[in-house]
C-alpha cells in the first residue's frame, strides 16, 4: 500500500485496496502512475478492480480521472463483466463511475458478449450501467444497433428506439429487422421486441 490511501475518503459501504506511484502536482491535484485499485464491500467482498497507467487524483471535488481504463467487475470470486475505455472518472466516493470514448464492455457470463458505446455510466448501489451513443451489441448469434441501452441487475439489456438488429446463420447476416425496443437477455439469450402497440410482441430464442 502506498500514500494513495491519503487520497481516499472511505464511506461506510467501500474499502478501497491499491498500489500505484504518486507525484503531488500542487495542492489540489495528485498525478498517480501506473494505478491499480480494488473496491471493496462493508463486508470485505471485492466489487471491482480498476487499471490506468496515468491518472490522477482531485483532492477539491474528490474525484479521480484516469486514462485507458480497464474494470474488472466481480460477482462473489468470478470476473462478471470487463469494461475498457479512453478514460474514466471515479466520483461519490468510487460509487459513480463514468467513462468515455470507445467504451467495450464484455460479459463473460456465457459465450462472450460485447457492448459497445460512446459513453457509460455504471451507479454501483444501484447496480445499472447505462451507455449512450452508437450502441453497438454483438455476439455470435446477432448484431444490434441503437442510440441507448441500460444493463440491469438480472443481465437484461434494455435497447431504446430506434432499435435495428441483424440475425447471424453461421456467422453470416441472414436478415435484418427494425423495431422500436428491445430486450435481450443474457442468461437466457433470447432477444424480445416491441412496439408502441402492446399487442405486437416477440422474442427470439437462440
Amino acid at each position: 500500500m502506498t500514500n494513495i490511501y491519503r487520497l481516499i475518503i472511505f464511506s461506510a459501504f467501500f474499502i478501497v485496496g491499491c498500489t500505484s506511484n504518486v507525484n503531488e502536482v500542487n495542492k489540489v491535484i495528485q498525478k498517480i502512475e501506473s494505478l491499480d485499485m480494488n473496491i471493496f464491500s462493508k463486508k470485505g467482498e471485492k466489487i471491482y478492480s480498476i487499471t490506468s497507467p496515468n491518472s490522477s487524483y482531485d483532492k477539491v471535488k474528490l474525484r479521480f480521472n484516469l486514462k485507458k481504463t480497464t474494470i474488472n467487475i466481480f460477482e462473489g470470486e468470478e470476473v462478471k463483466y470487463v469494461i475498457n475505455s479512453n478514460s474514466s472518472a471515479l466520483s461519490n466516493n468510487n460509487n459513480i463511475v463514468e467513462l468515455n470514448g470507445d467504451v467495450e464492455l464484455k460479459s463473460l457470463k456465457r459465450d462472450i458478449d460485447y457492448l459497445y458505446g460512446d459513453n457509460l455510466i455504471w451507479i454501483i448501489n444501484e447496480n445499472k450501467y447505462e451507455l449512450t451513443g452508437n450502441i453497438k451489441f454483438e455476439n455470435k448469434n446477432l448484431l444490434l444497433y441503437s442510440n441507448k441501452a441500460i444493463l440491469d441487475k438480472e443481465n437484461v439489456i434494455e435497447f431504446f428506439n430506434p432499435v435495428k438488429y441483424i440475425i447471424k446463420e453461421n456467422n453470416q447476416k441472414k436478415f435484418e429487422i427494425n423495431s422500436q425496443k428491445a430486450y435481450y437477455n443474457i442468461n437466457t439469450e433470447s432477444l424480445s421486441f416491441r412496439a408502441k402497440d402492446k399487442k405486437v410482441r416477440s422474442t427470439i430464442y437462440f
